[in-house]
């Protein structure tokens, strides 16, 4: 399926009700699990990653399809290692391309006994569950937070604890930070300092619970922001005291004309016309707000160069590759190290065409989401596959229908 995207400049107020964090979500449904919780988590997230950790907790199966959904794999594959039984965990054509050796190394490492069905290092994977146990592990720090995450929520409940030991430069730090203030949260203290975290062995505690509306998703109507100056727009559900770290958003869009004002109303965005001649940033602790960054400077004309980038060739498509090769349809010529930057000079290309321009998403909600508001400059934007914002935000279709952005299926 494609969606062609009509638009109008549309003027005034608009309010969306923003999707709940699908990351923090995910954290929840795990922590409220080894708490063995009767409580339901409020404001839960819709979107299809929560609905895969949600399914397979609530099965009586030993065999567990996850989709795409790549935190469900991570957070899953660990907590399904230290409980008894044989389980078998899989995914989509893409998640069986997602690597996820470091962390089958370090559960095994911990007593853990976990085969790979087909290739080495990739799921499916076969786990037989057990006992686990704790004690001192070392990972490097720059490998997905994920693996970290999943290793730190199930360490109080293994014998001894866990010592872990991050070494080089630790990346994403926000998300490991989340993970450790939701565990309190659950009643089990963590102690970090310098690349060591020391989580003692100790019993969760249940609790009532809600999640955060999702700043990633808010990212998009940043961007929405910056290139329509007619529009305010007030997002509901978001702290400004924020355990995500993608609600830096609200900083870098300073840089591209869009204010942040909180109040009790909800966070209002507005424009202020007042834009840097070059954006420069590592994107080390932000790395899915890349995709919208990028977009956002190029329809703006804002030179940039990003760097920070290295997660982005794991995520769930080549990231860096899907935005050289979709901006460049769009006439923008960006150059990459294709390890942890991606950079644009200004450089551009003949893209003068009265045929349709097709972006591929990759199978990315991301790469759907970040290219959507270059309708208000290109009046025949195309967007492939555009029901894959169902990962992290069922409803973006509708709600940008508000900002004079809709989706006609093709």
């Amino acid at each position: 399926m494609q969606y062609t995207l009509a638009h109008t400049i549309t003027s005034g107020n608009i309010k969306v009700q923003l999707p709940s964090s699908k990351s923090i979500s995910n954290r929840l449904l795990l922590l409220n699990a080894l708490s063995y919780s009767p409580y339901e988590i409020k404001n839960l997230s819709d979107s299809d990653d929560t609905k895969a950790m949600l399914g397979v907790l609530n099965s009586n199966s030993t065999t567990f399809d996850v989709g795409a959904a790549g935190t469900s794999m991570r957070f899953l594959t660990a907590f399904l290692s230290k409980i008894v039984g044989e389980w078998v965990i899989t995914g989509s054509s893409r998640m069986k391309e997602r690597p996820i050796k470091t962390l089958v190394d370090a559960l095994n490492q911990l007593g853990g006994k976990i085969e790979y069905i087909e290739k080495e290092g990739y799921p499916p994977l076969r786990i037989f569950g057990s006992n686990l146990e704790g004690g001192d592990l070392e990972l490097p720090g720059n490998v997905s937070s994920q693996y970290i995450s999943a290793l730190l929520m199930i360490a109080p409940t293994i014998e001894n604890g866990l010592r872990l030991t991050l070494t080089g430069e630790i990346i994403s730090k926000p998300y490991l930070e989340m993970t450790l203030a939701l565990m309190k949260d659950f009643g089990v203290e963590s102690h970090w300092k310098g690349n060591t975290i020391t989580v003692p062995e100790g019993n969760y505690q249940p609790k009532v619970v809600t999640a955060e509306s999702d700043w990633s998703a808010a990212s998009y109507w940043y961007e929405i922001a910056a290139l329509n100056p007619e529009l305010n727009i007030n997002l509901q559900g978001l702290k400004k005291i924020s355990l995500q770290g993608d609600s830096n958003v609200q900083k870098m869009f300073e840089h591209l004309g869009v204010k942040t004002k909180f109040s009790q109303k909800g966070t209002v965005l507005s424009n202020t016309g007042s834009k840097t001649r070059k954006f420069k940033y590592n994107f080390i602790n932000e790395p899915d707000l890349a995709q919208t960054l990028a977009v956002t400077c190029c329809l703006l004309n804002i030179p940039f160069h990003f760097t920070g980038l290295q997660t982005l060739k794991i995520k769930e498509t080549d990231r860096i590759s899907a935005l050289i090769n979709e901006l460049k349809k769009l006439g923008f010529v960006l150059n990459s190290n294709h390890v942890d930057d991606l950079s644009w000079e200004g450089d551009k290309c003949d893209h003068s065409t009265t045929e349709p321009i097709v972006i591929d998403t990759y199978k990315d909600h991301r790469m759907a989401m970040a290219f959507a508001p270059a309708a208000f400059q290109f009046s025949n934007l195309v967007i492939d596959d555009p029901m894959v914002i169902t990962k992290s935000y069922p409803n973006y279709w509708q709600d940008i229908a508000m900002a004079g952005i809709q989706g006609l299926e093709k």
